[in-house]
């Protein structure tokens, strides 16, 4: 059975060597408006001929819808080459736990407050001064990591520039889930979640 990540991968290599195909032909305009003009309509040919996986139906309206509004303000192409190149790093990774030890290590060494040994199950406040700051309750941190795997989703509440948490878990081969304000329990955070295997259900936080 097809994963989301298979199919999210495997649509952005398609876009791709479009892509790459299109510029081959020499007679064809390289700007960026073009290119993203391109894989708009190529992105809807797809959809309407369901060339690729539903799992991804809702992301590749999302991109038409974008492509034909902004143009080359949707940044299709850069788009793709971020999904490949953050996804493939990311499946590649067979031990997401000690990944994940990296990381809080790092976010540490970085004077991030981290706070790992709090069961979180209502609504929290902590006072971090404006600090960036993690918590992750420690049922889940002592519970779902395994040798040196993780084998349940972890919520991750932060408060933090999101593309700078981006930066970080990408360094460390992590996908994290877009963060959500309103599941966190932790006020002026964001929930994200890390998943066995890296294996998102839907479009990972992207770096810019």
């Amino acid at each position: 059975m097809t994963s989301y990540n298979q199919a999210i991968v495997e649509f952005a290599q398609a876009g791709l060597a479009a892509l790459e195909e299109r510029a081959s032909k020499g007679n064809v305009i390289k700007t960026a408006a073009a290119e993203s003009h391109f894989l708009c309509s190529w992105m809807a040919s797809a959809l309407k001929a369901r060339q690729f996986s539903k799992l991804i139906a809702k992301d590749l309206t999302q991109w038409i819808r974008d492509g034909r509004s902004l143009g080359a303000g949707a940044q299709l192409p850069s788009l793709l080459a971020r999904i490949d190149n953050q996804y493939r790093a990311a499946m590649s990774n067979q031990q997401l736990g000690q990944s994940l030890e990296h990381f809080l290590t790092e976010l540490k060494a970085n004077d991030w407050v981290v706070i790992l040994d709090e069961e979180v199950t209502t609504k929290l406040k902590l006072d971090s001064d404006g600090e960036n700051s993690l918590v992750i309750s420690n049922k889940q941190y002592e519970g779902y990591i395994k040798d040196k795997n993780v084998i349940k989703p972890i919520t991750l509440f932060v408060r933090a520039n999101e593309q700078k948490l981006a930066q970080m878990a990408a360094k460390h081969e992590l996908l994290l889930s877009q963060g959500d304000k309103k599941a966190s329990l932790i006020k002026h955070h964001k929930a994200y979640q890390v998943f066995p295997n890296n294996e998102q259900p839907a479009l990972a936080l992207l770096l810019d």
